[in-house]
């Protein structure tokens, strides 16, 4: 049946389950039950809390760009080498991904990630949906169908660009997604409410999203005040930032510290980064208190 497991084998593949829940006492639950109430109860229970683990922090080409003998790229500093800019998300019980670019498979094997909800798409770019054919695990040990959360435009990229998964006749083992459609208006996975934000990608609509106290936005150069409102409130502020001069469809390092200032968030992270900033250690010591570049891996609570 969709989306419903057998506790105890549940509980022996999940990390975190199994250090929540003895041993001992696994096997006397007999029952199967739905894998999203299981999360929601152990998030209300507080055994679980929200989380946004950075999968990827770097440009399109991400770090090091092949070819490339700057320093940056040089660099033997874990925290400078950035796959494609991706973040997993644990809110209120609900397991997700911000886009899925290239490095994808990579990212989640790295991160040991074995059950996802859905993947949130911000736009239609390579760099953010390249690796979605890779969902095809999850269809597999999941047994579902695998949800995708995207605007109409990003939509019909995905079925240009896959249009083996989506066609009538669909050989064995291609990917298996089902689209959900969204836009400015807050929506709903599993009950869970979530906020989009719109910005501007050059002339490209783009969407950020707020997980309560939590804001994501990459890829934009322009956001406006009433988005800006969407964001206020939060305690973690993530923004892309490119480099230090202007950019066309991105934010600079200037314009995306006074977009941390315009949330107000406490802590504030600088993600989709490229070669054209300093190295990680660098950049630390030129940014303002509270606002910090982000690296692969990197995993806070919220």
């Amino acid at each position: 049946m969709r989306d419903m497991c057998y506790l105890p084998e549940y509980i022996g593949r999940n990390n975190l389950l199994r250090r929540i829940i003895p041993e001992r006492c696994r096997y006397k639950i007999k029952s199967a039950i739905h894998i999203s109430k299981l999360h929601k109860f152990l998030y209300l229970w507080g055994a679980m809390s929200n989380k946004i683990e950075f999968l990827g922090t770097g440009t399109s080409q991400g770090m090091p760009i092949i070819g490339c003998r700057c320093p940056v790229c040089r660099s033997d500093d874990f925290h400078d080498k950035r796959l494609r800019t991706s973040a997993y998300i644990e809110y209120e019980g609900l397991r997700l991904v911000i886009d899925a670019g290239p490095d994808f498979r990579q990212q989640i094997l790295r991160s040991g990630i074995m059950e996802l909800d859905a993947v949130l798409l911000t736009h239609m770019h390579k760099d953010h949906t390249g690796g979605l054919d890779d969902v095809r695990a999850f269809n597999y040990f999941m047994h579902r169908a695998f949800p995708v959360y995207a605007e109409p435009l990003v939509q019909e990229s995905l079925k240009r660009e896959y249009s083996y998964a989506f066609g009538d006749h669909r050989y064995p083992g291609v990917p298996d997604f089902t689209l959900h459609t969204i836009g400015e208006e807050p929506f709903c996975i599993n009950g869970i409410e979530i906020i989009p934000v719109r910005a501007m990608h050059y002339k490209l609509p783009i969407l950020g999203f707020r997980f309560g106290r939590l804001g994501y936005l990459t890829d934009a150069n322009y956001i406006s005040e009433e988005s800006i409102e969407r964001f206020r409130g939060v305690d973690i502020f993530v923004v892309s930032c490119i480099r230090r001069t202007p950019h066309i469809s991105h934010f600079s390092l200037d314009e995306a510290i006074e977009v941390c200032r315009r949330v107000g968030a406490r802590h504030c992270f600088l993600t989709h980064l490229s070669h054209q900033l300093e190295k990680y250690e660098d950049l630390c010591k030129t940014l303002p208190e509270g606002i910090e570049p982000a690296y692969d891996g990197l995993s806070l609570t919220f």
